[in-house]
């Protein structure tokens, strides 16, 4: 029997947020007379938040003067074009539809803090489908710990063993491991040059949405499995 909850990572997971991260990184660079990056360079570093992706895009370090003026920079300009170009991944509205149709309530896990969550949810129409929003600032310890998790599942009243967790980074699978929850790999997202999800531990992995619905368990009388 597989999982009777749903929770996914958001970037780089449920939603393809890349391209406008992409647009305010290039943005913020360009406000700085520097040159546009390309798209390769720092897709891979999305789901490590904006502190990677300014290492990235300005070869800076979190010690240096410049990163915090620069962060904050780039985190202003992507606030204000946050959902211009990000979509859910292919596939994942398909997913999303058929756990709706069978009842199974799904939810957001991130490390994205709040302030740009719940207007990218808001944008993309998730905030009206999904049953929680868990975002890196709603508890006090983001992941690789389980509280965000095990929050989590207490919105969606169910035992952590209940639910299935869905992310593309390895703390995402530690995390969810340390909460007791299934694990799965979406292979699809920004995963990093090097990496080898599996190393991660995880319990799956899925190279498209579509292939998440396999680890859904449907109640008696569903639709289908």
């Amino acid at each position: 029997m597989g999982a009777k909850r749903a929770l996914f990572d958001l970037d780089g997971t449920l939603v393809d947020t890349a391209p406008d991260l992409a647009d305010a990184l290039n943005g913020t660079r360009a406000d700085h007379g520097l040159p546009p990056l390309p798209f390769e360079a720092f897709r891979p570093t999305v789901s490590l938040g904006g502190a990677a992706m300014i290492r990235a895009g300005f070869g800076v370090a979190e010690a240096d003067a410049d990163f915090i003026p620069l962060r904050g920079e780039f985190l202003a300009r992507y606030r204000d074009g946050l959902a211009r170009r990000s979509r859910l991944f292919p596939g994942m509205e398909r997913v999303l539809s058929r756990l709706e149709e069978n009842g199974v309530p799904w939810g957001i896990v991130t490390n994205k803090p709040s302030w740009l969550t719940d207007p990218l949810a808001q944008a993309l129409g998730l905030d009206a489908r999904t049953r929680c929003i868990v975002s890196g600032d709603t508890v006090e310890q983001p992941k690789p710990h389980p509280a965000p998790l095990l929050h989590a599942c207490k919105l969606l009243e169910c035992a952590p063993q209940e639910a299935l967790y869905v992310g593309d980074a390895k703390r995402d699978m530690e995390a969810g491991r340390r909460a007791g929850m299934t694990t799965i790999v979406a292979a699809y997202g920004y995963i990093e040059a090097g990496e080898n999800p599996a190393d991660w531990r995880a319990d799956g992995l899925v190279h498209q949405p579509a292939e998440i619905l396999d680890w859904i368990g449907w109640d008696e009388g569903a639709a289908g499995g």
